[in-house]
């Protein structure tokens, strides 16, 4: 089962982490890990190329890892905002979908 969760803190969530593989098929076959690794990649692309944020995005393949950590402030914060929780409501929805493949979780 493929797990992500959000930071939050205050009201503001600070990064996310995702981790394990759904188990739905074999690799390359595997429609909801693609549509998680595709949203993820979407969304760190926009707050880091686009918006410029810096956040810290570690990526670890031998433990099928992602996580990303927004710095302290932000100078589009509005935006950075409205795109992880545009991810989160896309993972909801799959996970809605795809129940005994994938777990969102908000801490």
């Amino acid at each position: 089962m493929t797990r992500v969760e959000f930071y939050n803190q205050n009201g503001r969530i600070t990064g996310f982490c995702c981790s394990g593989h759904s188990g739905y098929a074999e690799a390359g076959a595997d429609i909801v890990c693609a549509s998680v690794s595709t949203a993820v990649s979407f969304a760190e692309s926009v707050i880091n190329d686009v918006l410029g944020a810096r956040a810290k995005t570690k990526v670890n393949e031998s433990e099928a890892r992602v996580t990303l950590m927004l710095p302290a402030s932000c100078e589009d914060e509005d935006a950075i905002q409205a795109v992880l929780t545009g991810l989160m409501l896309t993972l909801c929805d799959l996970r809605d979908e795809y129940p005994d493949y994938l777990e969102v979780l908000e801490v």
